[in-house]
């Protein structure tokens, strides 16, 4: 993924959460992938499909158990 790439995807995910505190970020040594945060808490990872010519993205976000209380 590119500069303009990955500020398209922060950009849609800033408007889709309706949050500004989340940012994309570019991996090092991965191009096909970025890493998604909330302010400085890392929260998930995107993933390039470029599976049969069409161009998509996976938003994966793992949550623990531990996390579901509070």
């Amino acid at each position: 993924m590119d500069k303009t790439e990955l500020a398209k995807l922060q950009d849609y995910l800033r408007r889709t959460f309706s949050n500004t505190n989340i940012s994309v970020r570019a991996r090092m040594k991965k191009t096909d992938s970025a890493e998604v945060y909330l302010g400085e808490e890392y929260i998930g990872i995107i993933h390039v499909d470029d599976e049969d010519g069409d161009r998509s993205f996976n938003f994966t976000m793992a949550i623990l158990d531990v996390d579901l209380e509070g």
